[in-house]
């Protein structure tokens, strides 16, 4: 099935095991634009700037199976804490919000996609980001799949059905 498929390049981001909810240090934008980014946002930013010279003119194809999950932690303790959100958190915590933020900080204009990989299949979020490939329609694209770290209030309701999945077998 993928027997036209190529990885041309890859590139990840991942905290250092002691500090988890590090982010990178992004130093290549502007204070001032990253000064509100989520953890999440930060990463999409990092490994598509490392990956984009080798694709200039592709569209970027965003996988998360929990998005912005912080921000909207945030937006629900507002709702609880104040009966009231901020528009500021609500415009930063949809799910296309990480590869938005990075065709803005990088000046990509080619558009982008998120993807919510259903019931922890990423392989179907892949098979959507490759489709284009291989029907002639993109000539490349960049995947991006990313997720923060869970905030500790999710961690006794995390169950294995929201583990990722991908049966790389099906890949070869």
């Amino acid at each position: 099935m993928f027997e036209k498929l190529y990885i041309n390049q890859y590139a990840y981001y991942q905290p250092p095991k002691e500090t988890p909810k590090e982010s990178p240090k992004l130093d290549y934008v502007d204070p001032l634009f990253k000064r509100r980014l989520s953890q999440l946002s930060r990463m999409t930013i990092e490994v598509v700037k490392q990956v984009k010279d080798a694709a200039p003119d592709a569209k970027i194809v965003f996988a998360s199976l929990r998005g912005e999950i912080g921000r909207q932690l945030k937006i629900n303790r507002s709702l609880v804490d104040e009966f009231d959100i901020l528009p500021a958190q609500f415009s930063l915590s949809v799910f296309n919000t990480p590869p938005a933020v990075a065709t803005i900080a990088l000046g990509l204009k080619n558009g982008y996609t998120a993807v919510y990989p259903s019931e922890g299949r990423l392989y179907d979020a892949f098979v959507s980001a490759v489709a284009p490939v291989l029907a002639g329609i993109e000539k490349h694209v960049i995947f991006v799949y990313g997720d923060e770290l869970i905030p500790d209030e999710y961690a006794p309701i995390e169950t294995s059905k929201e583990k990722i999945f991908f049966p790389l077998h099906l890949l070869w």
